[in-house]
């Protein structure tokens, strides 16, 4: 296959949908884009049924380009990822996998223009993200759910108001910083550092104010980070947890029971935000983001300390942080369903807490005049026990 040929195929999977995010390559299914969430099929002359073994590995050799690294990464690991450039149309983020013996290729959108918290319309607590001196920042969430986005964000924040040196360690590079009042070093695992754990060391003799870790995939980079928060530096990270409590017991997780209490108060000394999200499908199409967001204050550093307990929980604290900038995820579903951005089936199927969530909603309808329930033509027998 010439470099032509793949160029083609991708463009025509670009401009198949409307609001393409991801391309799937896999055996036994035709070419499929992911489009506002929704796996769809591509028509493609000649027409493409069914992908066989031998086509998903042409075009996966041919986006790996010969590169012994990434060729010995998915022969030994089963998998390896790499960024990818279509002139004139998008850049990607690539993973090349192993399954049930064939190979798969699903390639991730990059946008070429960098978000800003407003453009977005983040919540007012990314701004103050962004102003923190040092510490470390933390996004949680399910892989394809935007948190480096978000960070993106932050960093343009930073980009914008501050002249400091900002370091990033990325797998791959996503959003491409031109250099305003900051000034930006990228580097790209496995091209400009072999890992995150050896950048990060290396990242703190580059004299970098601000330093962002792709990912926190093991005891060593986590180590490594609270270093560099205790330092003096703003440590920018993403962890895979499914909300901003479960973020604190799973870094505490990576540590031995001898070790757990030095690192508790580490913890508390160098986390200033946690953040998780996750995306919800939109009323009309599309996807929004929903954020639970938890910072750093007494309560917070006790719980750390001593772990939570009854009525000292991370979830009770965000309920009564909101004046702070916290808050839930089930607060900030009601308010998205309030807007009308979202269902109320969406808003109970992504809720963290269901009870929660609809009680807000009934309250919500109830302020509205809408009816909160279905159940109709309740009547009291008031013949109930009285003699014939």
């Amino acid at each position: 296959m010439k470099k032509q040929e793949l160029e083609h195929i991708l463009t025509r999977m670009l401009d198949s949908h409307s609001n393409v995010s991801d391309l799937n390559i896999t055996v036994g299914r035709p070419l499929q884009v992911e489009s506002s969430g929704e796996l769809l099929p591509v028509n493609i002359k000649p027409l493409i049924k069914n992908l066989t073994p031998y086509q998903t590995e042409v075009l996966a050799l041919n986006l790996i380009e010969g590169d012994r690294r990434l060729t010995e990464a998915l022969l030994r690991t089963g998998s390896c990822d790499l960024s990818y450039h279509l002139p004139g149309k998008a850049r990607f983020r690539v993973n090349i996998f192993q399954q049930s013996g064939h190979v798969s290729v699903v390639l991730r959108r990059l946008e070429s223009k960098v978000p800003t918290i407003r453009d977005m319309k983040l919540p007012e607590s990314f701004q103050e993200m962004g102003r923190e001196l040092n510490g470390i920042v933390i996004f949680t969430g399910a892989t394809g759910t935007g948190k480096t986005t978000s960070l993106a964000a932050i960093l343009e924040e930073i980009n914008e108001r501050r002249s400091v040196h900002v370091v990033t360690l990325e797998d791959p590079i996503e959003y491409q910083h031109p250099h305003k009042k900051a000034t930006f070093n990228q580097r790209e695992l496995g091209r400009d550092f072999d890992s995150f754990a050896n950048g990060l060391r290396a990242a703190l003799r580059q004299a970098p104010k601000v330093i962002l870790v792709g990912e926190m995939r093991d005891r060593e980079t986590v180590e490594i980070g609270l270093t560099a928060a205790e330092t003096g530096h703003l440590v920018l990270t993403t962890l895979h947890t499914v909300d901003a409590g479960q973020t604190i017991n799973r870094i505490l997780g990576m540590f031995t029971n001898e070790e757990e209490k030095q690192v508790r108060i580490r913890l508390a000394d160098t986390i200033r935000w946690v953040v998780s999200q996750r995306l919800l499908p939109k009323v009309g199409g599309g996807r929004v983001a929903a954020f639970e967001v938890l910072r750093s204050n007494l309560r917070v550093k006790e719980a750390i300390l001593h772990g939570e307990s009854e009525g000292k929980t991370y979830y009770e604290m965000m309920q009564t942080g909101k004046p702070f900038g916290m808050t839930t995820f089930d607060e900030y579903i009601i308010d998205l369903y309030e807007q009308g951005v979202i269902t109320q089936d969406t808003a109970l199927a992504y809720a963290s807490h269901k009870a929660v969530t609809s009680r807000g909603i009934d309250k919500v309808k109830s302020s509205r005049g809408e009816t909160t329930t279905d159940i109709k033509d309740l009547e009291l027998d008031r013949a109930y026990g009285k003699r014939p």
